[in-house]
């Protein structure tokens, strides 16, 4: 049965962000509010609580997972990022985007798409999100929070805990934060490519909105 930490939104708990930054090291999976929606996190180099994430979202090794990261420091740490692609990540960060990159060779291999060896970057711009990535001391593995067959993401503690509570080891509540997921974007070809509309603005990249 899952932990349940009632969070500040704006002023989190040190105690209570401590224990959830060792419950990820321990190998557990939690459930965290974002700039744009609730996430599922865990340990960057924990295989099983890896397997357990995608197994509650029902994804293959095809689907993108997310290193949510600190800063834009982390992700030139951990993707392969150049001077164009820099400049935008700078404009653009933190915020309610997720990239496509191509991986560093410090990204795990098992955490890549199997083809072409990229993952998803992003870096929240939220205080609960934020405090976990200085606790952790490194990126955090993660996926939005929708259940299959859903049409929205979660987006209430109760209800997360509820429904997950013997899939999860910890939901982290600090109140409503959306219900829109991130806008996607695929920076690795030659020309930016929208892969999914969401809270991010598409003004930057001069997309047009879908309908």
């Amino acid at each position: 049965m899952s932990q349940y930490f009632a969070v500040h939104p704006t002023h989190p708990q040190p105690r209570l962000i401590a224990q959830a930054a060792a419950i990820i090291r321990a190998g557990g999976v939690i459930a965290y509010p974002t700039d744009s929606c609730y996430a599922i996190g865990c340990h960057i180099g924990d295989k099983e609580a890896m397997q357990r994430l995608r197994n509650i979202r029902k994804v293959d090794d095809k689907h993108h997972l997310t290193l949510m990261c600190r800063d834009l420091s982390e992700i030139a740490t951990y993707a392969q990022v150049d001077n164009v692609q820099y400049r935008l990540l700078k404009k653009l960060t933190p915020g309610s985007y997720t990239f496509i990159l191509r991986a560093s060779r410090e990204v795990p291999r098992r955490l890549l798409h199997p083809r072409r060896k990229t993952i998803g970057m992003r870096v929240p711009e939220h205080a609960v999100a934020q405090s976990l990535l200085a606790a952790l001391g490194e990126p955090l593995l993660s996926a939005t929070l929708i259940l299959p067959g859903d049409a929205l993401p979660l987006n209430d503690g109760e209800e997360i805990r509820a429904r997950l509570e013997h899939a999860l080891d910890l939901v982290l509540d600090a109140g409503s934060c959306g219900i829109d997921p991130t806008t996607m974007v695929d920076l690795t070809g030659a020309a930016p490519e929208l892969l999914r509309q969401g809270k991010g603005s598409l003004e930057p990249f001069g997309f047009e909105p879908r309908v």
